[in-house]
């Protein structure tokens, strides 16, 4: 009776602890699969790949909309040169705005949000007025590095012209322009010229300032889409040209003065 009193106690025991220890295998393997199929992600690097700051290029300031459309209820005026956030992009162009393509990104400024027109909106930060273009550039050249400045100096010793450039990899007409204008200061009458038209247009500046023999801009087009823009200047102190053109992948703006 004893003996069958021990043998139950001993086989309890036994029993006892191998649940233990199974269960502190079974423990064992269960945090090892989460710690292996769980990725360690810091947070502030899921923010840098979903986040997107854009600034406003519109001379006028541009409208931030209740709803998808541009009849919607105009939530406020968004200056020129303001930096806002992308909360959702829209990849396709649903709309054309004066020649400018593009669609209606969901957008956060002054902690409101609403919707925006996209063709207006760039990665690039616009230049400041009286900024020169090798300033401008080199600040652009901070955040992206492919954007490239170059100056050169030709002519003569009795009528020296000089040169200088800035190449904006990915940049649309429209960003080209307005930079160009507010970088080189040709006259804000001056709108951005629809993509369809003649294959040569000249635009006569209406208002040109006194003894400025020239001012126009000159417009070339194939197939209704633009090939070059030239801003046409001359006076009897010199004369210069401003030359926004696309080379691959990559919106040069030139500008060439000849002093006589």
């Amino acid at each position: 009776m004893k003996n069958t009193a021990f043998n139950i106690a001993t086989l309890a025991i036994l029993l006892v602890f191998a649940s233990c220890k199974k269960e502190n295998n079974e423990t064992f393997v269960s945090d090892a699969d989460m710690a292996m199929s769980i990725p360690e992600v810091a947070p502030e690097e899921i923010i840098e790949e979903t986040t997107e700051f854009l600034y406003i290029t519109a001379p006028s300031g541009l409208s931030l909309r209740a709803y998808g459309n541009l009849q919607s209820e105009k939530l406020a005026r968004m200056p020129y040169g303001t930096r806002v956030k992308v909360v959702a992009a829209e990849k396709n162009a649903t709309m054309s705005v004066g020649g400018i393509k593009g669609g209606m990104d969901e957008i956060e400024f002054n902690h409101k949000k609403g919707f925006a027109f996209n063709g207006y909106l760039s990665k690039y930060f616009p230049p400041e007025r009286n900024i020169s273009a090798k300033g401008y550039a080199s600040e652009l050249a901070e955040l992206f590095p492919e954007v490239v400045y170059t100056a050169t100096v030709g002519g003569t010793v009795v009528a020296p012209s000089n040169t200088e450039s800035i190449e904006l990899p990915d940049a649309k007409w429209h960003e080209a322009f307005y930079m160009a204008q507010r970088l080189f200061d040709f006259p804000k009458e001056f709108t951005f010229p629809h993509p369809k038209g003649k294959n040569t247009d000249t635009i006569f500046d209406g208002k040109p300032k006194k003894g400025v023999w020239i001012s126009q801009l000159e417009v070339t087009r194939a197939d209704n889409e633009l090939e070059k823009i030239e801003y046409v200047y001359g006076s009897e102190k010199y004369d210069s040209k401003v030359t926004i053109e696309k080379v691959g992948d990559v919106m040069k703006i030139s500008k060439t003065e000849l002093v006589k």
